[in-house]
Formats: structure tokens, sequence, C-alpha cells
């Protein structure tokens, strides 16, 4: 027997429309009725839905426009996802009184599976969802490229929701050449202590510095909202700007009940993608995690960064961070704010004190090339560690 595994879609506001209050209520709700949302947010053009969509490998793209261009928008979607060989992506939206009955007619006709107009309880909207794309579709044709490397991912992910795993998924089939082919670096830290932001910002390096032909990946995980089976806002694509770039592969994933901030089937996802040969950087950013929290174990990641605050309280609160002792190099972003420098110093007796030669930042991921950022990401490529 196949245990369900959640609908993953993605949500997102078309070009030139920059409001999201629409369709940030319809994720609430597609969430509370366990369906894991990847956001990407406001004044997204096609091709960087369609990006996400393939990378992400969701089964439907679900569009909020309320700002005109609905007809020719939703068929370039269509078209972009086509030509890339993702026809089992579906497409649906909605657009209160903007989108017509006639104009809703003519999106069929090019693809679009259902417009929802104004009025429509989300009762049945919910509904329709489930029974339109509640079974993973078949795929259609040869993957290549991102999608075929999406499509594992997701066979890595559901993997672990069936009684036996597939034995073609486990680590031990990918070549030991390949496993060390790209350095893989672990982010984790308490939540708003800006470690997307902060990613974000090395993305920037990272595309400046390295040939066009250099590529590098990011699983980013969020948390499952009550565990196996239930829904899930993963929506750090929203607040990247750098990433957004073909040479960037990022999936989101969901910790479906997993405690310590990452995901049951991180440590297949991530040998995968380096066992593709096709990244030079992969980095791992776990959800927002609390004092007792270590998620890197083992050979997972090459180098364990906690990204901190300065707002972390007293220094009996810095005493119980686990992370301080595990993680080889410690960030304490936000670096502009009241207390910064205190909290900095009090961190660097806390590592003196562990004699393990721990590194420690400071930045400001928000401002413009900060100097911390640039330290950063010269360690992260692996220069003096």
């Amino acid at each position: 027997m196949t245990l369900p595994t959640p609908i993953r879609l993605l949500t997102a506001v078309p070009i030139c429309d920059g409001h999201d209050s629409a369709i940030n209520t319809i994720n609430l709700e597609l969430i509370r009725h366990g369906i894991e949302v990847v956001y990407l947010g406001y004044h997204r053009p096609a091709a960087e839905i369609v990006r996400a969509a393939v990378q992400e490998d969701v089964r439907a793209v679900g569009l909020s426009s309320y700002n005109g261009g609905h007809v020719e928008f939703f068929a370039e979607v269509r078209a972009q996802l086509d030509a890339l060989g993702a026809r089992q992506i579906g497409i649906f939206g909605g657009g209160g009184g903007t989108i017509t009955a006639a104009d809703a007619e003519m999106m069929g006709q090019q693809g679009t599976d259902r417009i929802f107009f104004a009025g429509t309880p989300l009762h049945d909207m919910l509904g329709w969802i489930g029974e339109r794309y509640g079974k993973r579709p078949e795929a259609t044709g040869v993957a290549s490229g991102d999608l075929a490397l999406a499509r594992k991912l997701t066979d890595a992910e559901e993997a672990f929701s069936r009684p036996v795993a597939d034995p073609m998924l486990e680590v031990s089939n990918i070549p030991a050449r390949a496993k060390k082919s790209c350095r893989v670096v672990g982010i984790t830290g308490p939540g708003g202590a800006g470690k997307t932001t902060l990613i974000d910002e090395l993305v920037l390096r990272f595309l400046r510095t390295r040939p066009a032909s250099a590529r590098m990946a990011i699983l980013s995980h969020d948390p499952s909202i009550g565990g196996q089976g239930a829904g899930a806002l993963l929506g750090d694509r929203a607040t990247m700007i750098y990433s957004q770039n073909d040479r960037v592969f990022m999936r989101s994933m969901a910790t479906r009940g997993q405690s310590g901030g990452l995901s049951p089937s991180t440590g297949r996802c991530l040998e995968i993608l380096a066992g593709s040969g096709e990244f030079e950087l992969v980095i791992i950013e776990t959800v927002g995690t609390g004092q007792e929290a270590l998620p890197f174990s083992g050979e997972l990641v090459d180098l364990r960064i906690l990204v901190m605050n300065p707002d972390y309280g007293s220094r009996l609160q810095l005493q119980k961070i686990a992370m301080l002792d595990a993680a080889e190099l410690v960030v304490v972003n936000k670096s502009d704010l009241r207390g910064a420098r205190t909290a900095s110093a009090e961190v660097e007796r806390r590592l003196a004190s562990n004699k393990r030669g721990q590194r420690l930042l400071s930045t400001t991921a928000t401002r413009h090339r900060d100097t911390g950022v640039d330290e950063l990401f010269s360690l992260v490529n692996g220069r003096d560690f």
C-alpha cells in the first residue's frame, strides 16, 4: 500500500499585479487542507513561474490575476511549460470580476484547467483541486535537465511514504566520485535571523564570480503544519531576488512530521543533487530552529553555519544553544541593530571556550556590498576552511 503524499502546488501573481491579499487567503485555505504550497510571490513574469514550477515539480500552478492580460499570460505559461516537456503540470486560477466567462472559455481552449469566479465557495475550489490534482500524473515523454532532476527529487520524497523505499534511490547507487563533486553547506538558525536573505546574497556573489556555466542548488525547508500528511507554506522563493536565475536550482521541502529542521528525505535529495554533477555548490537551509537542534549530523555537509540575530536573549540563553558547539562558522546577522556589537563579543567568548577554532562573522545581509557577506562567501567556497 502507498501512503498518501501531499499535493504540491505553486501559486503566484502575474507581472504588473502588485498585491497578494487574495492569493494569501487562498494559500491559507490550501495549507489548512493538507496541501503544500510553494508561493512565488507577486509581480512575477511567466519565465520565473515556469522555472519554479519545473524545479519544484508541482502538480499545478495557481495564478491570481486581477490586472488584465490574463488570456495572454496564462497561455504563455502553458506554452513555456509544454516547451520544457512539463505538460503534466496543470494551470488554474481566478481574478475576481476581471476574468469574464468568455475569457475563461478561451483560456480553457488554450490549456487552462479551470478559472474560478468571484463567489465560488472555497469548499468547492478545494474539492476540485483534490479531485483534479490528487494523484500524481504519469510523466509524458523523456524528461531532461531540471525537469528530470526535479522528478528524481519527487521520487525520493515519495519513497519515504512507502512501506519499502525504492532501492534505485539508495545513496549506494550513486557513484562515490559524483558524491564529492560539489561543496555542500548547511545553514541553520532561529526564525527571523535572516537566513534566506543571507543565502540570496551568497547566490548573487556566486553568479558574479563563477563562470557562466557554473550552477548552484538550494534545498530550502519549511515546517509542515501538523506533521506527516499536513500542509505547508513553502515561501522562501517569494523573498529571494537573485535566486530567480537559470543558474540556480532551488527545491522547497516540507518537514513532513520530522523534527530538527529537515525533511525525512533531505539526505536522499542531497545525494541526488550532488550526484548529478550539475552543481559546484549546494546550500541546505533548515527550518527556523531552537536551542536543541543539531540538524547536520555525520557527513551530510562540508560546512555547518549557524546564523543568529543579536536579540538572542541573555548570556544564560547563549549557553543553551547546541549549534554553537557544532557549527564551524557562526554568523551574527543584522549587525546594524542595537546591541549587535555586544552580542558578537558574547558569542565570541562562547566559541573561544569550545577551543575548536570556530569562526565568527558579523553581517548585514540587507546592506549593499556588505563586507561581512563577502567574507562569508569566501569561506563558503572553501577558502581558509
